[in-house]
């Protein structure tokens, strides 16, 4: 022990103290939906003295799934809300952090170059229309959203043989952008970041799903009240501002 505190004592007088540990990463896990506003309201939290926050972006099923499998993650930030009841049910959320923060719009998008018009979920079963992308109608929320719509329509029948399931909704927008399909159904949102695609149609409120991103810490971090921290920042006007800017809707508080 004296050779100890005479090595620390030898190392203050030569300015040579360790560095303090580095605080630990704050893990999100969230929709890709998501990635923009985030990149920039996390770097904004960094700025003001917050937590490195390291954002692990996919579609909500694949996270949840991680999650269950025992990913070390804080908060989980989900584009749907089936997602986190299944995490909810299995009590991995942290008890009271469950909040509905924010929604979108679904829109119908094509190549910026396209000529096509589409007034409506009918035109996409025109001959002129051969593949259209969703995120994967079975389990990603863009897709599930896009495929009760499609349904509603009265138009999911027609079109099921056009359709090309991606990974996650930003994989939908990337086919699109590439012209490798002729349409993709992704999130407002998505489209507003795109120079490569353009809005054909908006999905008007009283035709579309509810869509709803739920927002909670959770029960395995190592960080609780850190994770609190942030996802209250995410909830406050500076975060909640962001997210506006880049086209989410926000739900009422409640």
């Amino acid at each position: 022990m004296k050779t100890a505190v005479a090595c620390l004592a030898l190392l203050l007088a030569a300015g040579l103290a360790p560095a303090p540990a580095a605080a630990a990463d704050l893990n999100v896990f969230a929709a890709a939906s998501l990635s923009d506003a985030l990149t920039e309201i996390a770097a904004d939290y960094e700025k003001q003295g917050g937590e490195h926050v390291v954002l692990n972006l996919a579609a909500s099923s694949t996270l949840a799934r991680q999650i269950q499998e025992g990913a070390p993650a804080d908060l989980f930030l989900s584009a749907d809300e089936a997602k986190m009841d299944g995490l909810e049910r299995r009590k991995l959320l942290l008890p009271g952090t469950r909040r509905s923060v924010l929604s979108n719009t679904l829109v119908v998008v094509v190549p910026a170059d396209s000529t096509l018009k589409i007034s409506g979920a009918a035109d996409l079963a025109a001959p002129g229309i051969r593949a259209i992308a969703l995120a994967e109608p079975q389990s990603v929320p863009a897709g599930i959203y896009a495929k009760q719509y499609l349904q509603a329509q009265k138009v999911w029948r027609r079109v099921i043989d056009r359709v090309v399931p991606t990974e996650n909704v930003r994989a939908a927008l990337a086919a699109v952008e590439s012209g490798n399909v002729d349409a993709g159904i992704v999130y407002k949102t998505d489209a507003l970041i795109s120079k490569k695609v353009k809005v054909a149609y908006e999905v008007p409120a009283a035709d579309s799903p509810k869509i709803s991103y739920p927002f909670a810490a959770l029960a395995g971090s190592a960080r609780p009240e850190a994770a609190r921290k942030f996802l209250d920042y995410l909830q406050s006007p500076a975060g909640l501002a962001v997210f506006q800017r880049f086209g989410f809707l926000l739900l009422p508080p409640g």
